[in-house]
């Protein structure tokens, strides 16, 4: 019963990566299910601290690439502050469309907020277009980042559970 309830955690781990890309916390509910095998005695709690610190420099990743895209494709901290305002907007706006909805809509609405606040900062729709499309390029470097982290938590949460 024990190995199917942890491969039952370890499926329900794997299935919060695909929450990811769609802007949602998979990597934290991943981590929340560490907590939960280290409370019920699975894993150590150098395990679960070592998970919260990958997590967490995942999180800062993620700031740190959409930064330096947005950055190096000419854009401001405003572009960068409205990339995170236009991906948040966008990702509400595609729930009603399942799955593909909010994945599309949030990398939309993140090059359509730093296109907008360029536009407003500059008044070409040249470098808008330029900062947007390096803020969608940042998103999906950061989703690939977040997803191969939580990748291998989930690895690491079966190795250790299993050997």
């Amino acid at each position: 019963m024990t190995a199917f309830i942890e491969t039952l955690v370890l499926l329900a781990m794997a299935g919060s990566l695909l929450l990811i890309p769609v802007g949602l916390p998979g990597l934290w509910i991943a981590v929340a299910l560490i907590l939960g095998l280290t409370l019920w005695g699975k894993l150590t709690w150098t395990f679960l601290l070592a998970s919260l610190l990958a997590a967490a420099a995942a999180e800062a990743g993620e700031l740190a690439v959409v930064r330096s895209f947005g950055k190096r494709y000419g854009g401001s901290n405003r572009a960068f502050w409205g990339a995170v305002v236009g991906g948040m907007a966008g990702l509400f706006v595609g729930v009603p469309i399942p799955v593909v909805g909010p994945l599309v809509t949030a990398f939309l609405g993140s090059f359509l907020g730093a296109g907008l606040v360029t536009w407003i900062e500059t008044r070409s729709l040249r470098r808008s277009g330029q900062v947007g499309w390096g803020i969608v390029l940042a998103r999906t470097a950061a989703v690939a980042l977040k997803v191969a982290v939580g990748a291998a938590l989930v690895a690491a949460t079966a190795l250790t559970l299993f050997l």
